[in-house]
């Protein structure tokens, strides 16, 4: 006892949160954590506080270059201030991000864990399932579904979900079919728990780690889903604002006002890397294994 104390003195208590630590020491997750605070804050709070709203037209000020006059980041062909425009869009993108990851996740949680619970010819026939939408790359499926379909914010939430499920199913199912053989679970299994019981109290909680960094990674892959879809025209229809749609509105002027493009560019960059950065950081730091500075 009086040892374990000693040793827990000498390093400061550190040991009770190493997931933490290894977080915090991995420097690309950190940015990739205030890189999505960022974002995050500023959609939510910046239209608020602006002066221009998304729709006002400034003819005065048509194809203002960013710091060059009353529109701090410059403003569209109509006038708009390109600010208040990127953080609204902001928000349509963001939303469909979160949005598609819980949908998409809770589908391939309950695919995932029917498949490696029970095996057998269910959890082949659902693993098949599985590898049949995986053969279709997920951007022409997406897009022969979006063409399906009226364009609409909900709509496109649910197709680039239904188009980005397989990969969590994948993962939970490995992992349950791996600790379905356990002692816990056999024990569990031994004393008559009902299976619902074995599933969500018994395997579930031990599957959440890579279950979290997959629903991570599946944030930055709906965004740029929605993005690609967007920028093609199937996607969010203006006049709402998504980062998809404003750089299909800015292919005609590449030449005469490359900002139009590159903003909302750089906006998908960055919460693009920043989701997958942070991926990256829950990985290592909720593997023990893995235990690396960055």
């Amino acid at each position: 006892m009086s040892a374990t104390l000693t040793v827990r003195a000498a390093t400061g208590g550190r040991s009770r949160h190493p997931a933490l630590r290894r977080f915090m020491r991995h420097r690309l997750a950190m940015f990739g954590l205030f890189a999505v605070l960022g974002l995050l804050l500023a959609c939510a709070i910046g239209p608020m506080i602006s002066s221009w709203g998304p729709l006002t037209i400034d003819l005065r000020h048509r194809f203002q270059a960013p710091l060059e006059g009353p529109h701090v980041l410059g403003s569209d062909q109509l006038g708009r201030d390109l600010l208040v425009r990127l953080l609204l869009a902001g928000r349509i993108s963001l939303f469909v991000g979160f949005a598609a990851m819980a949908i998409s996740t809770a589908v391939g949680v309950v695919v995932g864990l029917a498949a490696g619970f029970y095996g057998g010819w269910t959890g082949t026939v659902l693993m098949r399932l599985v590898d049949a939408v995986l053969c279709f790359p997920s951007i022409f499926l997406l897009l022969t579904l979006a063409a399906l379909v009226s364009p609409g914010v909900v709509t496109i939430t649910l197709i680039v979900a239904l188009t980005a499920w397989m990969e969590v199913a994948r993962v939970v199912e490995g992992q349950v079919r791996a600790l379905r053989e356990r002692d816990f679970a056999l024990a569990a299994e031994a004393v008559g728990v009902s299976d619902a019981h074995l599933m969500l109290r018994e395997l579930l909680p031990n599957v959440v780690a890579p279950i979290v960094v997959a629903a991570t990674l599946n944030v930055a892959r709906a965004i740029l889903l929605e993005s690609y879809v967007s920028y093609l025209g199937y996607g969010i229809q203006p006049p709402t604002p998504s980062w998809g749609n404003m750089l299909n509105n800015a292919q005609e002027y590449l030449t005469s006002a490359p900002w139009l493009a590159i903003i909302p560019g750089a906006a998908i960059t960055l919460a693009v890397t920043g989701f997958n950065f942070l991926g990256d950081g829950l990985r290592d730091a909720l593997d023990p294994r893995l235990d690396v500075t960055r």
